[in-house]
């Protein structure tokens, strides 16, 4: 979240509200959670010492299927895990937060993602899609108005997400964050902008993890074409595509794979969007 911020995709955060002594319960839950991880290390590091005994080929791929197994394991706890931070909101209704953002997907309306998506509980929460990057301003002090200063956490929430977790007079509030699997409807949304010879590509309405980290390129007369990031979720090539049904690899943070064959018909257009399979 600190380094990553100008690279924001469509992460998904439930933002909780908490009192001090809702903070104080959660954070025993969290050691809980710590222990039940520490037990889970103990249990890995027994089966690979057996797994000495074996034959090479046996211990490596035994080895193999434990390391994937404690990857998942290691995404389910970040899933579980909150964290501290704190929020505020802007009152610009068309603001930059809803049309514009950091990450190429001008309008969200438009992408599929809009203002916000709430959740609610006993608990006042929210889930929020990660679409745009709060800037530091170090003129001002973290505490009021450089929120967004290094190293501090912070979300700068649109105002009707804000108003699910706290009275709008708050202006800025405490709270517990964890990030959550995205939930969309229909597949992955690629659309298409640039020329014959600079071809650019934003992925959006993108599920579980949701956050984009490499995309490929195929036309009927290519083999896969790695595109590189231009900047937010747009990625680019140079090679010309025109006349080429066209097939894309996206690859999320988790490091799975999908891949949509022939999204685009061969006679695409620029300014088009095409939708593949989702996640």
């Amino acid at each position: 979240m600190k380094t990553e911020k100008r690279k924001l995709s469509s992460l998904f955060f439930t933002l909780l509200h908490l009192s001090p002594w809702q903070s104080q319960q959660r954070g025993k839950k969290v050691s809980k959670k710590k222990e039940e991880s520490n037990i889970s290390v103990q249990i890995r590091d027994c089966s690979l010492s057996l797994s000495s005994q074996m034959g090479a080929l046996q211990a490596l791929v035994l080895f193999l299927i434990l390391r994937q197994a404690c990857n998942i394991m290691a995404e389910d706890d970040e899933l579980k895990t909150w964290k501290s931070a704190t929020a505020t909101y802007t009152k610009e209704a068309q603001g930059s937060i809803i049309v514009e953002g950091a990450c190429g997907y001008g309008d969200l309306h438009k992408a599929s993602y809009g203002k916000y998506s709430a959740g609610l509980s006993t608990i006042p929460s929210v889930i929020l899609t990660a679409t745009d990057f709060c800037p530091p301003n170090y003129g001002l002090s973290s505490d009021y108005g450089g929120w967004c200063n290094f190293p501090k956490e912070h979300f700068e929430m649109s105002e009707a997400a804000f108003g699910e977790i706290a009275e709008k007079r708050a202006d800025i509030v405490p709270v517990q964050y964890r990030r959550v699997k995205c939930m969309r409807i229909g597949g992955l949304r690629f659309t298409v902008s640039g020329s014959a010879h600079f071809y650019q590509v934003l992925v959006t309405s993108v599920g579980l993890d949701g956050e984009v980290i490499g995309v490929k390129v195929k036309g009927s007369r290519t083999g896969w074409i790695p595109m590189a990031r231009n900047w937010g979720q747009i990625w680019q090539s140079n090679v010309n595509l025109t006349r080429q049904p066209l097939s894309f690899e996206v690859t999320t943070s988790s490091r799975r794979t999908l891949t949509p064959d022939n999204v685009a018909p061969a006679n695409w257009q620029f300014g088009q969007t095409y939708e593949g399979k989702q996640f």
